[in-house]
């Protein structure tokens, strides 16, 4: 089953992996169990390299691989059912492509604050030298 990963910013049509590009592989899973501890691999490993990925263009390809080196590695054990932790390690593997592949927020323009905050920081400053002021010594 392909994994569809669904549009977004940086991925305008969407992405559509191939289930040939997917590796998984099953393990037990860890933590406390019941009566099918040790017996059942639930644990999934969902692997994905997008450097040999074919449904990747270069400038889609250079953006995920300057932002990960290697493989992709998603794991999900948190079901108990092999079928639901594969499903949430595509999921999760979707949301991951997604995230490296949107473009990268506009730098941050530097602003200085303007006359009127200035004057009411100085202002407010002022106020509060005279407050502190007032709470001196009482003169006759």
């Amino acid at each position: 089953m392909d994994l569809t990963v669904p549009p977004g910013p940086g991925l305008p049509r969407g992405l559509v992996i191939p289930d040939g590009e997917l590796v998984e592989r099953f393990s037990r899973s860890p933590g406390p169990g019941g009566q099918s501890v040790n017996t059942t691999d639930t644990r999934v490993e969902l692997v994905w390299d997008p450097a040999a990925s074919s449904v990747l263009d270069e400038p889609q390809r250079t953006r995920l691989t300057g932002r990960h080196a290697g493989p992709l590695v998603v794991v999900a054990h948190e079901h108990r059912s092999q079928h639901r932790n594969r499903a949430a390690a595509r999921e999760r593997l979707a949301a991951r492509v997604r995230e490296l592949l949107a473009p990268p927020p506009p730098p941050r323009r530097p602003t200085k604050p303007t006359r009127g905050s200035k004057e009411r920081r100085l202002e407010a400053k002022r106020q509060r030298g005279q407050t502190k002021q007032l709470r001196g010594r009482v003169q006759d």
